[in-house]
């Protein structure tokens, strides 16, 4: 067999099967409430896409990302994409989540893979191409406060026995 018509006819297919695939879980994996499907692209030119809302939104925003895949003209080099965001206590942090070659592992599913935008993908290694698809939900919050609802005084919570150890 010809190993560069054959990885045409791979990347090609393997594009439309990327594609097909994450507009199946854009729909179907994400749960109810406002969604809409997500994808990018990083090459060597684009290494980096951020994602992000705007900050006077008063909605919570989802992203999941459903698929990493090469595309075609894809090299079979190690093409390594990162996801740089930020901890609990506000620092930023760069993960790997995916290492995609031609010739082995040429698409990765994360399961629709939770994220808390602003958050940005990055092309660490590799020239790519490679297509990332995902959904995006955004849930409206309600006008009312926990505080406001929370109508429970000191006086009426219970007193809890303090904890005894154990006896040996």
């Amino acid at each position: 067999w010809a190993a560069p018509a054959h990885a045409a006819l791979c990347c090609a297919a393997r594009e439309r099967v990327c594609r097909q695939r994450s507009a199946r879980a854009s729909g179907v994996a994400a749960p109810p409430g406002l969604v809409g499907t997500w994808g990018c692209e990083l090459t060597a030119s684009t290494k980096s896409y951020t994602f992000q809302v705007d900050e006077e939104d008063d909605s919570d925003h989802i992203l999941a990302l459903s698929m990493v895949c090469l595309t075609d003209g894809a090299k079979d080099e190690c093409n390594v994409v990162e996801v740089i965001g930020r901890n609990h206590e506000n620092q930023e942090i760069a993960v790997p989540v995916a290492n995609l070659k031609l010739s082995c592992q040429p698409l990765l599913s994360l399961d629709n893979f939770k994220l808390q935008p602003p958050v940005t993908f990055r092309l660490a290694a590799g020239s790519g191409p490679v297509h990332l698809a995902g959904w995006h939900k955004i849930m409206h919050r309600e006008d009312a406060s926990f505080e406001e609802d929370d109508d429970l005084s000191e006086e009426d919570e219970e007193e809890l026995p303090p904890i005894m150890p154990a006896k040996k």
